[in-house]
């Protein structure tokens, strides 16, 4: 007569010894470790690209109020200070999957295999939440809310009206283009619309066959003067950046306190008012200190409250440590279809 009695999950390996544990662990740090370091030596080569890419969002929003799109530098080494940074920072975004997943590889052998599925829910979807967040935070809140903070910080235009008929000059007037000539001649200047700046091509000791262009910005007359300086605007967004990516970790914050029994869907709906002041409360610390900023990482916050509420429900405890919420998640949407399918039938 076979023995019916329930048993709990077996572990997915046999037991080790604490030596054995030591050796683990050793070996998993070593990987962990053995990959962000040659990443970020790797990245510092590529140091200029990325800079470029992460100033954009004010560059654009410079040109978008028409002045000169340039960042100033002040120490000899702080470009390449902020290479070596952004290449740190971003070798541990880059290898975090592989160091989680060398800790996943030390952690999982005792674990239940119910338990197991918790953080193979878990881990990806914080994952793909702050990757969601950053590419939101990068196209589509930074230069709305750089567009608005550049406009504080310069001079109105000064427009006058043109004359219908002008005088005749006792000076050629300074031609304009949009972009520089292909073979400017010694001498020469222009004004570059696109770049708002006074060209000019200089002569190059020794060489007959090349010029050296040399600019001067065109800024608005006024007493201020925009020029915002390399290091603090990428420690600006960085810390942005780190900021908007925890925020993004609303909806585990909240599954995980349900899955403990701290919070369910019920209570989230009776106390959403104070939800929605908490996140008020959250974008302000967030964000640089504007009404528009506020509301641009608000709203994100308040969808993501809501969609935690929804997560919630469709990834209870039982259906987790079952590993059936894919089933479940396929089941609705199949309910859905046909549904819409019997509606267009009538």
């Amino acid at each position: 007569m076979s023995d019916h009695t329930d048993k709990p999950a077996a572990r997915t390996s046999s037991f080790m010894s604490f030596g054995d544990h030591l050796d683990e662990l050793r070996k998993r740090v070593f990987l962990a470790v053995v990959v962000p370091v040659p990443l970020m030596l790797a990245l510092f080569f590529f140091g200029g690209q990325i800079r470029t890419f992460l100033c954009e969002p004010l560059l654009l929003a410079m040109r978008t109020n028409n002045i000169t799109a340039q960042l100033t530098v002040l120490s000899p080494t702080e470009t390449m200070m902020m290479d070596i940074k952004i290449s740190f920072i971003l070798a541990l975004v880059i290898a975090a999957p592989w160091v989680l997943w060398q800790l996943w590889k030390f952690v999982s052998p005792g674990l239940h295999q119910n338990e197991q599925r918790f953080v193979r829910l878990l881990l990806p979807g914080s994952g793909i939440l702050a990757l969601i967040g950053l590419t939101l935070l990068y196209y589509v809140m930074l230069p709305l809310m750089l567009t608005m903070l550049v406009s504080f910080s310069i001079s109105p235009e000064t427009k006058l009206d043109t004359n219908p008929s002008p005088t005749p000059m006792t000076t050629p007037a300074m031609p304009m283009l949009k972009t520089d000539p292909a073979s400017p001649q010694a001498g020469q200047s222009w004004i570059n619309t696109t770049t708002r700046e006074l060209r000019f091509a200089l002569p190059i000791a020794g060489d007959t066959t090349q010029v050296e262009i040399a600019s001067i910005a065109l800024e608005h007359p006024g007493s201020l003067v925009a020029s915002f300086r390399l290091s603090e605007y990428l420690d600006f967004i960085l810390l942005f950046a780190m900021g908007f990516a925890l925020a993004f970790q609303l909806p585990i914050a909240l599954l995980l306190l349900s899955w403990v029994g701290i919070v369910n869907p019920t209570m989230l709906r009776k106390n959403r008012k104070y939800a929605f002041f908490g996140i008020i409360v959250l974008a302000a610390a967030i964000a640089p200190g504007d009404m528009l900023s506020l509301c641009v990482v608000a709203v994100p916050l308040v969808l993501l409250f809501e969609f935690s509420i929804w997560l919630i429900i469709f990834a209870p405890t039982s259906r987790v440590a079952s590993g059936s919420v894919l089933s479940k998640f396929g089941e609705r949407f199949r309910t859905t279809r046909s549904r819409e399918g019997n509606v267009g039938d009538e």
